[in-house]
């Protein structure tokens, strides 16, 4: 019985996983059902107040509720900001996977939450996807390993994980409204597996579709993608819930598997599906299947019978801290350490200059609704001087003015006209006005729609004092859109959509030049959120910064991104934040003895000034602790274990993503469609053909014998590692390979001086394919810790799927009979031992 769910602790309900179905569950929620009006039904398919299911009063069902996730449970104040995402990927640590889900469970307890919105499995398929920082990796299997004992660990806690998004949600510029064109074997091989692996595996709960079109229909009413796949051929039992307002129809929702509508019935409502059902157009055979998984799903929790708050977790949790300490410190991944200028000796370190953006305050995580607030987050800044304590000085300065700063300071010749039209082309009678500069930029992203036709144009003149390189900086919110003329030629634009970064553009100018600047403005919402601002590039680096650098011992120089520049409804750019490359070049200049750390969810272009920099570490997002962990690493504390989860290239335009990508130059055409949101504004869709298909990240550069910057799995170390004794079998029979699958082993040494982890990683190569495949794919890997002599016999099984290819012609997954080349190394470039097996 679900009574017997609940075990008490002292007379307090502590943490269980979910039964099992069984007989007495399904005769539970058969008897809920019974007593159901279809107005119950519809309404139990409909979410209410932003974050909860109703309740159903008739059945006394109480609602339940609901956060975001990914890295915090985020919606319910401050909570535990954890090392997730991309970080988690980092670490390739199938063990911490399953640490930080029970982790996240636990923290979702203390805050009586019953479905934790996470986690996000999508490809990093472009360097520029906004939530990459959420979304693992570039590669389907590696997502697969960490996501599974994740979900296992958060749902062992009594919560449920939801999976996201489900599918192909992989850019988020223009969400709503992209439409990925993509063949089948593509979408098998590439972009599902990781949510294949979630639900056999990880026997995740519940899955979020989410907003995009897939071969021209929305996730929410895609019969491929939720009948056909998810819950016909892998067999999914749980709740196919909406992302936030991402569904567009009722009755096609209804009939092509979704679950649960959120935040609320906008289109799953009783005005819709009532009439519905009464013609025949849905079944309520279709609602009644949507009721039954729900109900089975919270019984099978218990959420009827025991409260879900557990006094057993604190709010503010000492002992997740050291769990979020964990995920830091195994994340950050060593990308340049030239002759060994890592780690430092904190007893010869008397003075450290610690400049940049990032570097105070904390950066726990990028933007969106994974932002978790964390209690006391460690910067990069404090976490060196809580290390050197007081007998060092830490000197720290930003390096960079502040963008309404820039804005303000710029001096426009005679000012800024303003012309206001009374339409949305700057057609009609302007009212005409004069201000000292361009507004300041941003204001709240998400704000309704003006219902009051309007443009701006502002025209302005700008001298230069000196001749030099001059950067001019524009932002506005999202929903608005800007094209910005220098003398008549365009050199920025913002189209319209949903979210928006700053844009920047470097230009020439001598002493004395006048230029024109025009900005045609298309406001979204009431108000401006418009800014334009230039200065003299050499003059972007304060004074402070530079003096800190050149008296310091060393420097740490933080670089990156951040919640403003990198997060949900848009796309980051490749080039780092604005001013950053001059920062980099002026500090490198004033003291060459510099660490750089990167701050963001994967690649981004450094190549101006890597060159002059003697070590490079990345910390991705990493939490609260990040700052600690930093320290450790760059101090020798704790010695760098990560490894890269995507490829860090050389340049955008070098990713084999970027011809396919909205907007690149003969890419795929990005449209406008005016009145797209029903009121009058028009949004820009994206035409998204995935014509690169397996091509994705390693997979292309290992196929073609380029190289990125830095390959996937890379990651440098303070000691080294030696492979050997690789042993596999040579020739095996395709229909007698043992479940169990078919074993690979190999020894690994720490042939250095000191402790360290080193994350051994084997592909797989198919060069008698009768189709088209990467030259390699990673099948299997394993995180070993090492003593400084120690080795260990490390043991890898792969089964059938590891040498399978989806076939679209069959339909089914196939292998080709012929040679297979086994690679064991530390990277995806880096595979020294390899041998043949043959299937027969």
């Amino acid at each position: 019985m679900v009574a017997a769910l609940i075990f008490t602790f002292s007379g307090r309900s502590i943490a269980q996983a979910p039964v099992a179905d069984s007989p007495a569950i399904e005769a539970q929620a058969q008897a809920l059902l019974a007593k159901m009006s279809l107005q119950d039904k519809i309404k139990l398919i409909g979410g209410v107040d932003s974050m909860y299911t109703n309740e159903i009063p008739s059945i006394n069902l109480p609602r339940f509720k609901m956060s975001d996730a990914s890295v915090g449970v985020r919606t319910w104040g401050p909570t535990t900001a954890y090392a997730g995402g991309v970080s988690l990927a980092a670490t390739w640590d199938r063990k911490f996977a399953r640490e930080l889900g029970e982790g996240l469970g636990r923290d979702a307890r203390a805050r009586s939450v019953n479905f934790l919105l996470g986690p996000g499995v999508n490809i990093a398929r472009s360097p520029v996807g906004g939530r990459n920082f959420e979304y693992l990796s570039e590669d389907p299997y590696l997502n697969g390993a960490l996501v599974a004992p994740y979900i296992q660990g958060v749902q062992s806690q009594g919560v449920i994980a939801t999976l996201k998004h489900y599918a192909l949600n992989d850019e988020e510029f223009n969400r709503h409204d992209a439409n990925v064109t993509v063949d089948e074997r593509t979408m098998r091989e590439m972009y599902l597996p990781a949510f294949e692996a979630a639900v056999k595996y990880g026997h995740v709960d519940a899955v979020m579709n989410s907003y995009n079109l897939i071969n021209g229909e929305h996730a929410t009413q895609n019969k491929f993608l939720n009948l056909d796949v998810l819950k016909g051929d892998w067999g999914f039992k749980g709740v196919l819930m909406s992302d936030w307002d991402a569904t567009y129809d009722g009755v096609a929702a209804a009939n092509n598997g979704l679950d649960l509508e959120m935040p609320s019935p906008r289109f799953m409502n009783s005005k819709v599906l009532t009439p519905a059902v009464e013609s025949g157009a849905v079944k309520e055979a279709t609602i009644d299947d949507k009721i039954l998984r729900i109900l089975r799903t919270e019984l099978r929790y218990g959420f009827t019978t025991r409260p879900q708050f557990n006094p057993e977790y604190p709010t503010y949790s000492v002992a997740d801290r050291a769990v979020a300490l964990k995920g830091a410190l195994e994340s950050i991944t060593l990308l340049k350490n030239d002759n060994h200028f890592l780690p430092l000796d904190p007893a010869k370190v008397k003075t450290v200059a610690v400049i940049g953006p990032d570097a105070w305050p904390a950066v726990t995580g990028g933007g969106g609704s994974s932002t978790a607030t964390a209690f006391a987050p460690v910067s990069l800044l404090t976490g060196i001087g809580d290390l050197l304590g007081p007998n060092a000085h830490v000197l720290y300065a930003r390096g960079l003015p502040e963008m309404r700063d820039l804005f303000r300071n710029t001096h426009w010749a005679d000012g800024v006209k303003v012309d206001t039209f009374p339409s949305n082309d700057f057609t009609g009678t302007s009212k005409s006005a004069t201000q000292p500069n361009m507004g300041e930029g941003g204001g709240r992203q998400w704000l309704p729609a003006s219902q009051q036709a309007r443009s701006v144009r502002y025209t302005a003149s700008y001298k230069a004092d000196k001749a030099s390189k001059y950067l001019l900086l524009a932002t506005a919110a999202g929903g608005d859109a800007f094209k910005l003329l220098v003398d008549g030629k365009q050199v920025l634009q913002q189209v319209r959509a949903e979210g928006q970064v700053p844009a920047f553009v470097s230009l020439d100018l001598a002493e004395g030049q006048t230029i024109q600047v025009q900005v045609d403005y298309e406001p979204y919402a009431d108000g401006t959120r418009l800014g334009v601002g230039i200065v003299y590039e050499p003059s972007l680096v304060s004074a402070d910064a530079l003096k800190f650098a050149a008296d310091a011992d060393v420097v740490v120089l933080s670089l990156g991104f951040s919640p403003d520049t990198e997060g949900e409804g848009h796309d980051r750019t490749f080039t780092l934040p604005w001013g950053e490359d001059a920062l980099a070049d002026a500090i490198l200049a004033a003291n060459p003895h510099t660490v750089v750390t990167l701050i963001g969810g994967g690649g981004m272009d450094v190549t101006r000034w890597i060159d002059k920099a003697p070590a490079l570490l990345h910390l991705f997002y990493p939490g609260q602790e990040g700052g600690t962990a930093a320290a450790e690493v760059i101090f020798g504390k704790h010695n760098p274990e990560g490894k890269l989860p995507v490829s860090f290239d050389r340049s955008w335009q070098t990713n084999p993503s970027y011809k396919w990508y909205y907007g690149a130059p003969g890419g795929d055409t990005i449209l406008h469609t005016p009145g797209d949101d029903g009121k009058g504004k028009d949004y820009t869709i994206a035409q998204l053909t995935y014509g690169d298909k397996l091509m994705v990240g390693y997979r292309y550069w290992t196929t073609t014998g380029k190289h990125p910057l830095y390959p996937f799995g890379f990651g440098l170390s303070y000691t080294t590692f030696k492979f050997s004794n690789l042993q596999a079998p040579a020739l095996y029979t395709i229909g007698t390979i043992d479940p169990k699958g078919i074993t690979v082993s190999f020894d690994v040494t720490n042939t250095g001086k000191v402790e360290g982890s080193e994350v051994t990683q084997l592909y797989v190569s198919d060069p008698s394919a009768t189709v088209e495949r990467p030259e390699r794919e990673l099948k299997g890997f394993e995180k070993v810790k090492l003593a400084p002599g120690e080795t260990k016999h490390v043991t890898i099984t792969l089964d059938a799927r590891a040498f399978s290819y989806w076939s679209d012609a069959a339909h089914k997954w196939t292998i080709d009979p012929g040679k297979f080349v086994v690679r064991v190394g530390d990277s995806s470039e880096n595979t020294p031992f390899s041998q043949e097996l043959t299937l027969k």
